[in-house]
């Protein structure tokens, strides 16, 4: 195993290779959950690259730049990034994520994002459908998704929780 931290394309990867091809938007929604629920439950970002509130939600540029200009994208188009250097605790807590989201449509993760706090916040305002791009905190993440644990959010009624840090009252 790998010292060094996650990168997203580490993550994308392995969502990718989980999943199997699906639309670039799709990927981001999926790495923002992904980075967004392990915070909320180890209290530390899972990779380092920032996400920015896009019209469409969150996006994480560093990612963008190598699928841009592509609608679809599976585990060979990316050039950079490796599952190998995920611990296996890691991918187990992803794996909870992806199988609380990854059956969401990409319109649908947009529309989730769009109602949550995280993104309105970072957007300081703007109309939905303007161009921003303002970083999403990732302490306004762990604040808004620990905040969902506390609540019947069904957001995360299918999220098993206690067996990686974070119990939740909404099953």
């Amino acid at each position: 195993m790998s010292s060094r931290q996650a990168s997203v394309f580490d993550v994308a990867k392995y969502v990718l290779s989980r999943h199997g091809a699906m639309t670039t938007m799709k990927l981001q929604k999926l790495c923002y959950y992904s980075q967004a629920w392990f915070a909320a439950a180890q209290g530390q970002a899972l990779f380092s690259e920032d996400f920015q509130a896009w019209a469409n939600g969150p996006v994480c540029y560093p990612l963008y730049q190598e699928h841009r200009k592509r609608f679809f994208i599976s585990e060979s188009d990316l050039t950079v990034g490796s599952i190998a250097s995920l611990p296996a605790e890691t991918l187990a807590a992803i794996d909870l994520i992806l199988d609380s989201y990854a059956p969401l449509s990409a319109a649908q993760l947009s529309e989730l994002t769009h109602s949550e706090d995280p993104w309105k916040d970072a957007r300081q305002g703007l109309p939905s459908s303007e161009p921003a791009a303002y970083v999403i905190p990732v302490d306004s993440m762990i604040r808004y998704y620990r905040s969902l644990t506390d609540s019947n959010s069904t957001a995360v009624a299918n999220i098993d929780w206690p067996e990686w840090g974070l119990a939740q009252e909404a099953k």
